[in-house]
């Protein structure tokens, strides 16, 4: 149990049966006569990565949370869900949809992660920074561009679409930055 005032950016808490990670907290105070103080945080949810901002009473009583950051390897998609590999604890996770998000983009049989797990439930993936990934199809360019910068797309073997300088070609192995969805250099 923590308070109100004590919540400081990075603190996991539960709000109304939500984890929440907290984002930034102040004290707002108000003219005299007009309201009492409160607290007001921004709070990003863990199960759906959403922003959220919340006020609460000076001195509140809020639950704070304590998660397991462990280390999980991608195994394979299993109907909607993805099925991971507890490297620590050697069992099967099982990860729903709607946590993996976008990032499944960038998911690749053996790749490892960090997970966020309170109890046996997982509530965050974070993808390493940067992966190596073979570039299965890019898009026809015209023969006559003269910009230097040009680039085209490039499908790589997991489904994501990224920018590529025009001399990447199919089955080249390009470095990706998974977090801004960038090329970075081939490899």
């Amino acid at each position: 149990m923590t308070t109100s005032n004590q919540l400081t950016p990075g603190m996991t808490i539960s709000v109304d049966d939500q984890i929440y990670r907290v984002v930034s907290s102040v004290k707002v105070t108000v003219a005299k006569g007009k309201g009492k103080p409160f607290i007001k945080a921004k709070l990003t949810s863990l199960s759906s990565n959403q922003e959220v901002e919340k006020n609460f009473k000076p001195d509140q009583k809020i639950d704070e949370v304590n998660l397991a950051e462990r280390r999980v390897e991608f195994l394979y998609p299993e109907g909607k869900d993805f099925l991971f590999l507890d490297i620590d604890l050697l069992n099967q996770v099982v990860v729903s949809s709607e946590i993996v998000n976008e990032k499944v983009h960038y998911l690749k049989e053996g790749i490892q992660l960090k997970a966020m797990f309170y109890g046996d439930d997982v509530f965050a993936i974070e993808l390493p920074q940067f992966l190596e990934l073979t570039v299965v199809k890019t898009q026809a360019c015209e023969s006559k561009i003269s910009v230097s910068n040009a680039t085209k797309i490039a499908i790589l073997e997991t489904g994501a679409k990224v920018e590529v300088p025009l001399f990447i070609e199919a089955g080249d192995i390009i470095k990706v930055d998974t977090h801004a969805g960038e090329y970075i250099q081939r490899v």
